[in-house]
């Protein structure tokens, strides 16, 4: 944290601390009283009282506090400091199918509490990325634009769910789409989406290998995941009943779309070995990004006008008490 003014130009008013200083200085040395007697040997083993000692006390506070009514109105204000600077990293999209069957269980809670909880932590593994999130069912929508803001990031992803679009089904060709176009005209060598999925493309305007050449064409890599165990069928809760469905993934078409992209297919039949792809991935080529951090900035003042006050009111209290002056 770094501490700015946002009026610099008050503490030119400090100057104003040495004349004052000087006047006091020379008043107190004209006003001292003198008194001439025949000897001193009366006064001998008289020590100084403390009010001696004190005497300058009351100025020394007023000074203290005009000076932090100066610093109070120059308004000093904490902040980060915002830079840009170039970092090792890689510019991805996460398109996550949220379509009903991804409530099936078998990966653990269910398939889509697996992937937000191990997309989540491959996200905070990667400070320097610049990462979004698209989510797909029966339609996409952007939940988050390229950020490196991993906090804000990993809590719109917590907050995934499959009831969030009305329109059932799986569109893997407009989740790409959507993907494509939140990072098609990013200016890095190196984008990749991430397309995690349970099923078959069966809605949407727009057929997967074709939204494959679409990310080719912008040289975006796909790199496609099926989740879904092995056996013909899944677990599954709905309305409160437990039922088995079937496990419907098109590998083929996920393998195609890889392979147009540049990138690879995987299949995750378990939180494991979705966690053992993840970290797969997190080892892809890195590239120079500029990353520009911005800071949010907060008032400091109050601190310096509360010493101020507290100052002034000290000088008065010792003025007409302790340290008053009788004519």
């Amino acid at each position: 944290m770094t501490i700015t003014y946002a009026n610099p130009g008050y503490f030119y008013l400090l100057l104003l601390l040495i004349p004052i200083v000087a006047w006091y200085i020379w008043k107190n040395g004209k006003t001292i009283p003198s008194m001439r007697v025949s000897t001193t040997s009366t006064f001998k083993g008289i020590g100084k009282g403390y009010k001696t000692y004190l005497m300058h006390l009351p100025f020394i506070l007023r000074m203290l506090a005009i000076t932090a009514v100066i610093f109070a109105l120059a308004r000093p204000q904490s902040s980060d400091n915002l830079s840009n600077k170039n970092v090792e990293g890689i510019n991805i999209v996460m398109a996550l199918d949220i379509s009903e069957s991804m409530r099936a269980e078998d990966l653990k809670p269910t398939r889509l509490d697996a992937a937000k909880k191990i997309g989540a932590e491959f996200v905070m593994n990667r400070p320097n990325d610049n990462i979004g999130l698209v989510v797909f069912a029966g339609e996409s929508f952007t939940q988050s634009p390229l950020t490196t803001d991993k906090t804000a990031l990993v809590s719109l992803l917590n907050n995934v769910s499959d009831d969030m679009m009305e329109d059932k089904g799986t569109a893997i060709g407009l989740g790409i789409a959507n993907a494509v176009n939140r990072i098609k005209d990013v200016d890095a060598p190196s984008k990749v989406i991430i397309l995690l999925t349970d099923g078959s493309n069966n809605r949407g305007e727009i057929d997967p290998l074709t939204a494959a050449d679409l990310a080719a064409t912008y040289k975006v890599k796909v790199y496609t995941i099926g989740v879904g165990t092995n056996a013909p069928q899944a677990p599954i809760r709905i309305n409160g009943q437990r039922l088995m469905m079937p496990v419907d993934i098109d590998e083929t078409t996920l393998k195609n779309i890889a392979s147009k992209t540049g990138g690879r297919y995987y299949r995750a039949t378990n939180n494991e070995s979705l966690k053992s792809i993840y970290a797969e991935i997190d080892q892809l080529e890195k590239t120079k990004i500029q990353v520009t951090e911005y800071c949010k900035k907060s008032e400091e003042y109050l601190p310096w006008a509360i010493a101020a006050l507290i100052l002034f009111i000290l000088e008065i209290v010792l003025r007409k008490t302790l340290l008053r002056h009788i004519p």
